[in-house]
């Protein structure tokens, strides 16, 4: 050991030993990286990897040697066989490939040894050539003995550095086999150059072809470069492959690799995703992380169970790469979870309310289906419920939309609290709500549900206590006794609950064929007047209005004719007030107004036109800016257009129909009441308010003739009408008779069908009518042509 040191101190540059040693490093670094990736291929490619780890290794060996013959000073001039030397360095190399093809065999228990034993045995073979290729006037001279320690120390050492590199994992074996390589190779050769002696021998001749030490450190720089060369080539491929390893890992899908069918690596995103480690995976089947889905219908769907034993959903396609050397299936996995939950989501939100979370229509319509046919098979019963708010709409206008939507939730807690968990309780939109009760003997558990509401609403909705609570009330039909179709089912409903709300609110009501019948009517006129315009079902007629003392006519009053298919010619009380209840009397109101505003403003004459106005629509905040707008866009002068009110229009809010009155007043239009007397404050109402007319109800004037009673009225309006300086209109004069008795009393104006029926084209004759109006004596001798109504023609 002594003479080892010796040696390196005495006979050798110590820098170029340190040169020397950086460069066995390099080269054994050089051999390990390819010697790495040479285990993960197969073997086509692994010969390959062995080869350029064997050129690496022989590569660094032969440097490192003659690296070290350099720095050794013998006392005499050196110089080296060309042969000798280029056989050394073959020596090297093959010594390498043999070694470390025997050390990667996986047969047997010695193969790391076997290894190491070759590796000595090539790497003193480079050795003892590369000795013999000294040229110089003296023998080497060996010491048997320590040229044997030194082959068994470097088939120790690099058995160690085959064992570390073969049973070893991570980092950790390419430098611990690197280092223990660099320490077999230092040893074998210095501990063989303290081996040797140099006799002098002046007699010995030199050979011609020989390498001097200048051009030997040529070719050694040379083999040093192509050495770090071959580490960069290395380090280069290891950094791309780590590249392609950071790409996998960026992966939003988990990766698995499988090599016949078994998991050889897989990325940190499905580690992550299962739990399990990749030490836990590597060697095992898929199936041991995924479980095929057993009836699943879209293909590629299993269940990943984790780490955990949780069993997740994910989608699973297969591909096949080139991996480390070997053709292997490419698993790609990718998380359901979330689109799961978003499809979940979707789902809900295609069939219940956003606001309520209840069924919505879409989902009420499959599950009335379903609850039909499930009763048809089971031959029982069905209760339908559709449930209406009292009042909501109001609480919404005035206390706003979040109220309402508060309200809405609340009612859609109270059904949930008081129905069973078999029934369905749905929101069709707005406060309509509807239950499907399935199951119950009928129609005892349907009168049970309905109390239970209105028992529960009683509680949670006081309106005397509460301004935003809301009523409920409620149609029921039962199944098959209401009908046995699902469409006949609702509508039979849907006309219980109308005729609730149309008799009280706040109750339960039974459908009912026979007391339905008239309800059933009524929703159809309903219905058909909502497209009556759209329709052209709708006209104005107009009936003149004359004086009583001239005879002419002085205006007209429009009135609205209904000409409904398959009825003719509809009575105006007959859908008038089921317009008013609908809300429908708004569009034919405002209809109504444009044509006959549009008609008076053809006319040649500037004569008035009435239109009656509605008192659901002097509910109407825009009223008055409305029918503003509707005589610039005629070009109707105020003047001449008459809004005839009745005493009902100022009984709902009567301070702000007053103040409506006043803004169209001045405007310029005129303000006429209409069916005086059958109010129940027409004094208060006329003190009020200065009506421009009044107007006698139709009621007295068919009664003129035969009670003394409603003459006394008749002559009572007309008096009241003339103190407070008001014309008065008759209205519904049908007789001579009636028509003489009003123009005694004093009336102004006179109206009906004696004088003209309503007419689609006003016609006026602008000649006096004073053979009718003259005498009341000579009326019972005027020809019937001249008393009927008359079409008088423009002249």
């Amino acid at each position: 050991m002594f003479s080892v040191i010796t040696c390196i101190r005495d006979d050798h540059d110590w820098r170029l030993v340190l040169a020397a040693a950086a460069v066995c490093l390099v080269g054994a670094m050089a051999a390990m990286l390819p010697l790495s990736r040479a285990q993960e291929c197969d073997a086509g490619r692994r010969k390959l990897w062995i080869g350029a780890a064997a050129f690496a290794f022989g590569t660094g060996v032969w440097a490192t040697h003659f690296i070290a013959m350099l720095a050794y000073d013998g006392g005499m001039p050196i110089s080296y066989q060309l042969g000798l030397t280029a056989l050394s360095f073959l020596l090297s190399v093959a010594g390498s490939w043999a070694a470390i093809v025997v050390a990667s065999e996986s047969r047997g228990r010695f193969s790391r040894i076997r290894g190491g034993v070759i590796m000595a045995l090539g790497i003193a073979s480079m050795h003892l050539t590369g000795m013999q290729a000294i040229e110089t006037q003296a023998v080497v001279v060996y010491n048997p003995y320590m040229t044997l320690s030194a082959v068994l120390a470097g088939a120790l050492l690099s058995s160690a550095a085959f064992y570390a590199f073969f049973q070893w994992r991570g980092l950790g074996r390419l430098l611990t086999s690197s280092v223990t390589f660099v320490l077999a190779i230092c040893a074998l050769h210095f501990i063989s150059m303290a081996s040797i002696t140099l006799v002098p021998d002046p007699g010995k001749e030199v050979r011609a072809m020989v390498l001097d030490t200048s051009l030997l450190a040529a070719i050694v720089v040379v083999a040093a470069t192509a050495l770090i060369l071959t580490v960069i080539a290395v380090v280069f491929i290891e950094s791309h492959l780590t590249d392609l390893r950071g790409l996998a890992n960026a992966s939003q899908e988990g990766l698995l690799i499988l090599r016949e069918g078994r998991i050889i690596d897989a990325n940190e995103r499905f580690q992550v995703l299962s739990g399990w480690k990749l030490a836990d995976l590597v060697g095992k089947a898929p199936s041991a992380a995924l479980t095929v889905i057993q009836g699943q219908n879209r293909p590629g769907e299993t269940l990943l169970t984790t780490s955990s034993g949780k069993e997740i959903a994910v989608d699973v396609n297969t591909s096949r790469i080139v991996y480390r050397g070997h053709n292997c299936d490419v698993l790609a996995v990718r998380d359901l979870t979330e689109r799961r939950l978003a499809e979940e989501m979707i789902e809900h939100l295609a069939h219940h309310d956003v606001l309520t979370g209840l069924p919505n229509r879409s989902l009420f319509d499959t599950r009335i289906r379903q609850a039909l046919q499930m009763a048809e098979r089971k031959n029982s019963e069905v209760a339908l419920f559709y449930i209406d708010l009292d009042r909501f709409k109001s609480v919404n206008d005035i206390f706003g939309h979040a109220e309402g939507d508060r309200i809405l939730c609340k009612v859609a807690s109270i059904l949930r609290r008081v129905a069973d968990e078999s029934d369905t309780i749905a929101r069709l939109g707005g406060d309509e709500f509807a239950i499907i009760q399935p199951a119950g003997q009928q129609p005892a558990a349907a009168q049970k549900l309905a109390a239970a509401i209105l028992d529960e609403f009683a509680a949670e909705m006081d309106t005397a206590r509460d301004p935003t609570a809301v009523g409920v009330s409620l149609g029921i039909a039962l199944y098959p006794a209401d009908g046995r179709e699902t469409d006949e089912i609702c509508n039979n409903a849907d006309i219980a609950l109308y005729r609730v709300k149309h008799g009280g609110r706040g109750k339960a009501c039974f459908f009912d064929a026979e007391m339905d019948e008239a309800t059933r009517a009524r929703r159809q006129i309903e219905s058909e007047l909502r497209h009556a315009i759209t329709r052209n079902q709708i006209h104005v007629s107009y009936q003149p209005i004359y004086g009583a003392l001239s005879g002419e006519v002085s205006g007209y009053e429009a009135l609205m004719r209904w000409n409904r298919p398959g009825h003719g010619i509809s009575e105006p009380d007959v859908f008038i007030p089921i317009a008013e209840e609908s809300g429908s009397i708004v569009q034919l109101g405002e209809w109504v107004l444009r044509d006959a505003c549009t008609e008076a403003a053809r006319w040649p004459h500037p004569l008035t036109i009435a239109v009656n106005v509605s008192p659901v629509q002097f509910m109407l905040p825009n009223l008055c800016e409305r029918i503003e707008a509707i005589l610039e866009e005629t070009g109707l002068a105020p003047d001449r257009l008459e809004i005839e009110i009745t005493e009902a229009a100022l009984i709902r809010d009567r301070d702000r129909v007053m103040a409506t009155l006043q803004r169209l007043r001045s405007l310029g239009v005129h303000i006429v009441m209409d069916d005086f007397g059958t109010g129940f404050s027409s004094l208060s109402n006329l003190r009020t308010f200065p009506f421009d007319k009044i107007k006698v109800d139709r009621s007295f004037t068919g009664m003129l003739e035969h009670d003394a009673a409603s003459r006394s009225i008749v002559r009572a309006i007309i008096g009241l009408g003339h103190s407070l300086g008001m014309p008065v209109v008759t209205e519904g004069v049908e007789t001579e008779t009636q028509r003489q008795i009003v123009v005694e009393e004093g009336c102004a104006q006179v109206q009906g069908f004696l004088l003209g029926k309503p007419d689609i084209e006003p016609s006026i004759k602008l000649a006096a009518r004073k053979d009718l109006l003259s005498s009341t004596a000579d009326a019972d001798a005027l020809p019937i042509a001249r008393r009927r109504p008359t079409r008088l023609a423009w002249e």
